[in-house]
């Protein structure tokens, strides 16, 4: 069985390659459209399959067919070998990848901010505009709140208003707790991955269009006409 074929995903064979350190091999994904330089190559398909051997006219008749996409797994092998996606899953591969890569990039910056759970509203917001900076610049932050008047719960519940101030961008790598005896509650923020951040709109967007529809049905029992309109049309 050929190496690749031991790797199902395509960034396990991606990262397979370049653990292989070959100077030639492809470090991104993407798509080579209808130009196949070889007259034979290897391919697999968009579910991991091995295809076998294929000429090219065979492959690109295949592509306009299925509307996939040809994508290089290792060109310079012999013969090369491809594999057909959808864009979706170019799109979704060069997500990880691309995660993958932030990971091996070095240790994290941790920035660290400490405020008292009795800091005054315009305070509060000042700060949380320096979090915003810094969670932009990919750093996670270190939050920890003192206790004043407040309880434990209130504290950490402060601390779950600031996240919550910024959905589209922040979460928690740790979520908030208690420290020092119950003297001060902590936590840490992290930038969303593009996975978190896809999953955060694809939500907000249904709850859009779930409120569309009582709005929708709120306008026709204030305008009679338009239900008797749909009545007649019916």
């Amino acid at each position: 069985m050929n190496t690749v074929m031991c790797y199902k995903n395509l960034l396990d064979i991606i990262y397979y390659i370049l653990k292989k350190q070959d100077p030639r091999a492809r470090k991104t994904i993407g798509s080579v459209g209808r130009k196949i330089h070889h007259r034979i190559v290897q391919v697999i398909n968009e579910d991991g399959e091995n295809l076998g051997n294929m000429h090219r006219a065979d492959v690109i008749r295949m592509l306009d067919e299925r509307g996939l996409k040809l994508v290089p797994l290792r060109e310079n092998a012999d013969p090369p070998v491809y594999r057909l996606m959808s864009g979706k899953q170019i799109h979704q591969e060069q997500l990880k990848l691309r995660e993958k890569q932030k990971a091996k990039t070095g240790p994290t910056q941790v920035k660290e901010l400490t405020f008292s759970s009795d800091i005054a509203k315009h305070d509060l917001e000042t700060k949380v505009k320096q979090i915003q900076q810094w969670v932009e610049k990919r750093h996670h932050v270190r939050l920890t709140v003192r206790k004043g008047s407040a309880s434990v719960e209130k504290m950490e519940g402060l601390l779950e208003e600031i996240v919550q101030s910024m959905p589209d961008l922040a979460t928690f790598v740790t979520k908030p707790k208690a420290i020092k005896d119950g003297r001060a509650a902590m936590g840490i923020l992290r930038h969303l991955s593009e996975k978190e951040l896809n999953e955060y709109k694809k939500q907000l967007k249904q709850k859009e269009q779930e409120s569309e529809g009582p709005r929708q049905e709120a306008g026709d029992v204030a305008n009679p006409e338009n239900t008797q309109t749909k009545v007649l049309h019916q």
